[in-house]
């Protein structure tokens, strides 16, 4: 095995700012002072400080703990020491995998709080030991915020965040019986936005079939309480939303069979108010928001009216989850070139559909869909498909004839390369904020959940509660908003080695090109290509650069009747000679 270094490493952590007790600072300097007794003064100058402030104990995702992780792979150190063993970790199950890896890469770990040294066999022991009462402490402070929330669902209340379709929340004065006025928010009913949630229900149990609900509302422009268009995943999340359940025997029937958490009687099941749901998702920093079984909800009857009866909810519940087996799912082998650069002109994206049919050479034959015309059944845009294995080669083709004008053509890359960067450095700039924003609110809820234990019984516990429910959601916000910008910058980045190994082979692009696999040939595209418009009848290619507000689209009753390539050629030139 490759010998390590001698160099000592340093490992400190903290939830939250704060500059109280052991802060990162403390925490480093008690861990030299440690090294400078045990290992002498030139080992504790030369300490590889890591440092991750504003990240919780519950994982392992924290950047300077990976980045710690490479290095001990690396074999950069000989030792990690901690202030404290829950400062790396307060999971059993990381904590022992971690110990085991550091063993494996024969470096040591020490805990001089709890004075433990995995380099003795005791020390290892007892590093056990004591990890496990880190991950009860842990599981302790879930468990009060779960009482919490079973408190909370005794009131019936709307702990806030964003208000489902059909509802808006209201602020309740009540009178405690100790003569105090307290504030509370119930959902107040919303009549047309509740006419809308009984159209998408109606819809469904008609159709059996999410996308043709989507379809239907298109069609009769029915929008979201925002303004926006309806998708099939805001549909599905309406009709899975509990909020809307009449409370009556079934309901209770119901959610008694699937066992979940019910903190209302039988008798408070009026056929009149709906239901709220607790703890339905489960929310970690750096992970997908998962939805959680029934079993593990916590059930109460609402203060506010209840829309669809629970007959009609829980037959939708067992057709959505019979129809998951049947539900669409993109082929892996897709070999079309302009997903993500092909748009109709109604200024929807289109995406590439299979057929059963095959090429002379053996290729699956697709054609190219719009968004919108497929989600509305024709009733939004009808412009006819086009041909994706035809149109792939024309455009294909059209680029091929830049390598005539090589000077003309590295310009138009050095074009790419400056929109693509300019738009990466936008992207990492909001990047940076959101994950900014998260990491704020994750510090929020730590000091939140802190301050849970320190108020014993008092009133204020329903404030917190609620508090961090809300922070929970904004958080589930953000993680969707991060994850679909990092989707959008991948497709944007293209590195100093990738510039210049396209570079060389596009400058021979007519040679070359044939010869790419799909994915080059992708790359190779949107490095010149900043988007390709159809018409219905034409193909309009806008090169990377070029303003799409300068380009000119002729109406297709107006061009005479041409093949697919003549019709990006022409629109190529228009392009190229502006």
């Amino acid at each position: 095995m490759r010998k390590n270094g001698d160099i000592i490493a340093i490992y400190s952590r903290k939830s939250k700012f704060t500059g109280k007790g052991e802060s990162i600072d403390n925490q480093i300097e008690l861990c030299r002072d440690y090294i400078r007794v045990h290992y002498g003064d030139p080992a504790a100058d030369h300490s590889i400080v890591y440092e991750d402030e504003g990240f919780s104990g519950g994982n392992l995702n924290r950047p300077d703990f990976k980045q710690m992780m490479q290095d001990a792979h690396a074999h950069k150190f000989r030792a990690i020491v901690v202030y404290r063993l829950d400062r790396i970790s307060r999971n059993v199950s990381d904590f022992s995998s971690l110990i085991e890896e550091l063993n494996r890469l024969d470096i040591a770990f020490i805990s001089i709080r709890e004075q433990f040294d995995t380099g003795t066999p005791m020390g290892r022991a007892m590093m056990y030991i004591a990890s496990v009462f880190s991950q009860l402490e842990r599981e302790t402070i879930a468990e009060r915020i779960r009482d919490n929330m079973h408190e909370l669902a005794k009131t019936g209340r709307w702990l806030g965040g964003t208000t489902p379709t059909g509802y808006t929340s209201e602020s309740v004065k009540h009178i405690t019986v100790d003569g105090k006025s307290k504030k509370s928010c119930h959902l107040k009913l919303l009549p047309e936005e509740a006419e809308i949630v009984r159209k998408i229900f109606d819809l469904f149990i008609e159709t059996d079939s999410l996308t043709a609900v989507d379809a239907e509302l298109l069609r009769q422009h029915i929008t979201t309480k925002t303004g926006r268009k309806f998708t099939r995943f805001s549909i599905k999340n309406i009709l899975q939303n509990p909020v809307y359940l009449i409370a009556d025997q079934d309901a209770y029937d119901y959610f008694t069979a699937k066992h979940a958490d019910l903190f209302s009687d039988l008798s408070d099941f009026d056929g009149i108010h709906g239901i709220l749901a607790y703890h339905r998702t489960n929310q970690q920093k750096g992970h997908t928001t998962v939805n959680l079984p029934i079993e593990d909800w916590i059930i109460c009857v609402g203060k506010h009216p209840g829309i669809i009866p629970a007959k009609t909810w829980i037959r939708v519940q067992e057709s959505l989850e019979r129809n998951k087996s049947k539900a669409y799912r993109t082929s892996r082998n897709n070999k079309a070139l302009l997903t993500g650069l092909l748009f109709c002109r109604c200024g929807n994206r289109m995406y590439p559909k299979l057929s059963k049919r095959k090429t002379i050479d053996g290729e699956p034959v697709f054609t190219y869909v719009c968004k919108l015309k497929e989600r509305s059944k024709r009733s939004r845009c009808n412009r006819r498909n086009v041909n994706g294995n035809a149109l792939d080669a024309a455009v294909i083709e059209e680029v091929k004839k830049l390598s005539e004008d090589k000077q003309g053509f590295i310009a138009q890359l050095e074009k790419s390369r400056n929109y693509d960067t300019g738009n990466r450095d936008g992207y990492d700039t909001r990047l940076a904020n959101l994950r900014a924003e998260q990491a704020q609110k994750e510090r929020n809820i730590s000091a939140l959940v802190d301050s849970l234990a320190e108020l014993g019984d008092s009133a204020a516990k329903g404030h917190v509660a609620k508090r961090i429910e809300e922070l929970h959601r904004c958080n589930e916000e953000l993680s969707a908003r991060i994850a679909e910008l990092e989707s959008l910058a991948s497709r944007h980045t293209l590195s100093d080695a990738e510039f210049d190994t396209l570079s060389q082979l596009l400058s021979v692009f007519h040679d070359s090109m044939d010869a790419m696999s799909v994915e080059q040939k992708r790359a190779a595209l949107r490095t010149v290509v900043c988007k390709v418009i159809w018409d219905g009848k034409y193909a309009h290619i806008i090169l990377s650069g070029a303003s799409e507000d300068e380009t000119a689209y002729p109406d297709a009753d107006e061009l005479p009747d041409e093949t697919l390539s003549d019709a990006c050629s022409k629109a190529h030139r228009r392009e190229d000679s502006k």
